[in-house]
């Protein structure tokens, strides 16, 4: 009769068990009060993958540790990501075990980590690094709770200072000024500015090579919206020059800077960074 009664304990047990854990993580899971960032860490300074917006229901992680304060979620791709040429294989993957990057630079924040038979698709080039679209899960950060931080002391009220002088207004650049730590607007190719300055173009890029043609100056340009070519592009600082086929007939935002190309009215953008628009 004991033996019984342990056995039949045992069950009750575990469904105590898996309500608490229901309950817990449905609590978890409550609709976000406010816009949200899904950071790489459970770290404030950790860089942010993306951001949920407020009402969004976060799907709690089935792995990913998360100290008090923080909660691991699962995010579903396409996520943008960088990847240095040098670990790409020869069939334009990503090597497994390499560093996927939120951004085209050595010290860039980690996505993920590359495994065999990831869903990565090559959608733009910046210099030695490409830019891939990856369809994966994976696990971020959000913060639940915020730290309780203590009131500061009170600081001494400074005397009043005298008003300062209006300073002059700068004068704008050639092609206008962006305010500080903002990138610099999306040109079209249609104001028809030149500027050595590397910008951004977008435009529809095409092949300028046509059998029985004289050769252009540039294999490559970009068109307006009319079919009618604003600019060569010079491709030669990219690496993987390969793949540039596939841009061909798609629009596209190129970084460079533009020059006139000689004895001629056209200009050329010399290609630092390309991708699809």
């Amino acid at each position: 009769m004991k033996i019984k009664l342990l056995h039949t304990a045992r069950p009750a047990l575990s469904l105590v068990i898996g309500l608490t854990l229901s309950s817990a993580l449905h609590l978890n899971a409550a609709p976000l009060a406010v816009t949200t960032a899904v950071h790489t860490k459970p770290e404030a300074t950790s860089p942010a993958i993306s951001y949920l917006k407020a009402g969004t229901d976060p799907v709690p992680a089935a792995s990913g540790f998360a100290p008090a304060g923080w909660m691991a979620i699962e995010l579903n791709g396409p996520f943008e990501c960088y990847v240095e040429n040098k670990e790409l294989t020869k069939s334009l993957d990503p090597k497994p075990g390499v560093a996927l990057r939120l951004a085209p630079k050595a010290d860039a924040g980690v996505l993920a980590i590359a495994e065999r038979g990831d869903n990565a698709k090559i959608t733009g080039l910046r210099g030695k690094w490409t830019q891939l679209s990856l369809e994966k899960k994976i696990v971020g950060y959000i913060q639940v709770s915020a730290p309780v931080a203590q009131a500061p002391a009170p600081k001494p009220v400074p005397a009043a200072a005298p008003a300062p002088m209006s300073p002059a207004p700068a004068s704008p650049g050639v092609y206008g000024s962006a305010a500080a730590g903002q990138a610099a607007p999306m040109l079209n190719l249609g104001d028809g500015g030149v500027s050595v300055l590397p910008r951004q173009f977008a435009g529809r890029f095409v092949a300028t090579k046509r059998a029985f043609t004289p050769r252009r100056p540039y294999d490559y340009a970009l068109n307006d919206d009319a079919g009618k070519r604003y600019a060569y592009l010079d491709i030669s600082k990219l690496l993987l020059t390969e793949q540039i086929e596939k841009y061909i007939d798609h629009t596209v935002v190129v970084f460079g800077g533009a020059k006139p190309v000689p004895d001629s009215k056209d200009i050329v953008i010399m290609v630092e960074s390309l991708q699809l628009k």
